[in-house]
């Protein structure tokens, strides 16, 4: 039975070296206002999308590869915020917990990050998180985890970089993450998340992203890459 894998960015930036470093002859599927591209990697089926920015999209891409794909496993590459200052401009980090860091139902009496029947935290998955760990060894690469936050905003102030680390203990800050980890988590489907950093989310965050965004993408894109030779 063929491995189907689906592999997730927000951005074309994103999955543009992604399909570039698989070097397969990939076929374009129209669908839900997005182009998916499959292709067969050794003896593997990869779907790849960029999701286009934001929870919403990230939620309808995520959806379409599990149910109209079958992917079995997603991975998710893209760059993210740095909230801790061990993450460098360029390093590699891979969400062991996500939150949905702008819900909030505190009216309700409702931890921040919290929706009734879900959780604060989605988990993602723990054999994909270890074949992460074990690439990294295997190449010598300080991969850090941690929390990730995302939410539908671009994170770029002291004061919010502050709050995202007291109130969830976050190390990176992105706007897709956790709407894949809980999709996935809900239909039963492994998902590991990984992000290079390509800014500090602080008042020149703008910029940074701007010139750091090819490079970073490479960076995760080059992993992830190494993960799927594993699966």
């Amino acid at each position: 039975m063929v491995q189907k894998i689906g592999i997730l960015g927000a951005m074309r930036e994103e999955i543009t070296p992604i399909l570039e470093l698989f070097g397969v002859d990939f076929e374009e599927i129209p669908l839900g206002g997005n182009v998916f591209h499959k292709g067969v990697y050794h003896d593997k089926e990869i779907i790849v999308a960029y999701s286009k920015i934001g929870k919403v999209h990230s939620t309808l891409t995520t959806t379409s590869m599990i149910l109209a794909f079958g992917v079995q496993k997603v991975l998710f590459s893209g760059v993210a915020g740095s909230l801790n200052k061990d993450l460098k401009i360029n390093d590699l980090l891979v969400a062991i917990q996500l939150v949905q860091h702008d819900v909030d139902l505190s009216a309700f009496n409702h931890p921040l990050g919290f929706i009734p029947e879900s959780a604060i935290f989605i988990e993602t998955s723990e054999s994909l998180n270890s074949l992460a760990k074990k690439v990294a060894n295997e190449q010598h690469i300080a991969l850090k985890e941690g929390v990730i936050a995302s939410g539908d905003q671009f994170v770029h102030s002291k004061e919010r970089k502050e709050f995202l680390v007291s109130e969830f203990k976050a190390s990176a800050v992105e706007m897709e993450g956790a709407s894949v980890a809980f999709v996935c988590q809900k239909f039963g489907v492994p998902c590991c998340v990984l992000r290079s950093i390509s800014d500090n989310a602080d008042e020149e965050a703008n910029m940074s992203f701007d010139a750091f965004l090819e490079k970073s993408a490479q960076t995760s894109a080059k992993f992830l890459k190494s993960m799927v030779d594993k699966l």
